[in-house]
This record gives C-alpha cells, structure tokens and sequence, in this order.
C-alpha cells in the first residue's frame, strides 16, 4: 500500500468512493482517529459498512439499518476482519466520521483528521491482521504528513467523550505504539 499525497489515495487498497465528504477548510491533516463499525452490529464481512458509507443501506433489510440509514457518514478508511483495507474518501479530504468533537480544545475534528474505522465492536478483540494492516496504513500516514505524530492518534472516544466508546477496550493501544515508536516515527 502506497499512499499518493497528490492526491491523497492510497494504492493497493480497493477504492470505494462516498459522496460523504468535502474540502478541508485549512487542507491540514494532523490527527489520526481509530474507530470501530460493524453492521448489523456484531456480524463481520456483509458490505454493510461499504453500503452505509455510500447511502446505499437498505433500510427495510434490518432493523437497525432503518434508525442509521438515512445519516451522512464516512470515514477514509476501512480494515475488515481479514486486513482488507477500503479507502472512501481522499485523504486530502474532510470525512464525516467525528462528529461533535474536540481534541486539545479544537472543535470539529473532521476538519484537521483522518479516520480509520476497524471492522469490530467494543467488545470483541482485534484480529492480528487488523493490527497489521492499521501499523502498515499508519506508517505510511505518519510519512505522508508532518503535523501529524504518533501522539496525534487516538480513538474517537477521546474526541467526543460520554457520546463514543470506540475502538473500545480490546483495542491494543500499547501495541500500536509500540510497532510505531520502534519504527522510529515520531
């Protein structure tokens, strides 16, 4: 996987472009927010997460794709069970996947950050190959740009705290670190 910083796609990745996004307002990228998503919730490789990033979720197919299926969201990347990365919006581009949010007292974070969302749920670990793919995709987003730093990274429950939980506590914050640091990224 390489990330272009033209024009902010990665290549080897399958692309599946949302219309959920638009233009940075100041062009920086400086934060990196980890997620997790599942749908329905709990069940792992349907598309569903490809279809909701689009507005393309059936909302009569389930019932909790009927409450979600007519929100506006995206996130730039998506790493299924197996490592599979999808990449839906540039990363040159403001996705929608913060929300009401705040790091180190600046609001809107979609505006300054990138967002990976790992296919799971706050309760069920990680696969290996989750972690693999994530420490590969992050070091190329570390190189790509400088603001943003392995201590630039977080879960979007610390952006918007009390209103998110994700990743969640299977997430292995130490391990990402760690890969990253013993890499010598900053």
């Amino acid at each position: 996987m390489q990330l272009d910083p033209v024009s902010g796609w990665c290549a080897g990745v399958q692309h599946c472009p949302s219309p959920n996004c638009n233009a940075r307002p100041l062009g920086e990228v400086s934060l990196l927010v980890i997620h997790n998503i599942s749908l329905p919730p709990g069940q792992f490789g349907t598309g569903k997460v490809q279809q909701f990033f689009r507005n393309c979720l059936p909302p009569d197919e389930h019932v909790y794709y009927a409450g979600i299926a007519h929100l506006q969201v995206s996130a730039h990347f998506l790493i299924e069970r197996d490592g599979g990365v999808t990449q839906f919006v540039s990363c040159n581009e403001r996705a929608w996947h913060a929300g009401v949010s705040s790091f180190e007292g600046r609001e809107g974070c979609n505006d300054f950050s990138l967002g990976i969302e790992l296919e799971g749920t706050d309760d069920t670990p990680f696969s290996e190959a989750q972690y693999a793919a994530l420490i590969g995709l992050t070091r190329q987003l570390l190189q790509a740009y400088p603001a943003l730093s392995v201590a630039r990274i977080c879960g979007h429950s610390d952006i918007a705290p009390g209103r998110k939980t994700d990743p969640g506590p299977y997430f292995d914050w130490p391990r990402l670190r760690a890969a990253l640091l013993d890499q010598g990224e900053r």
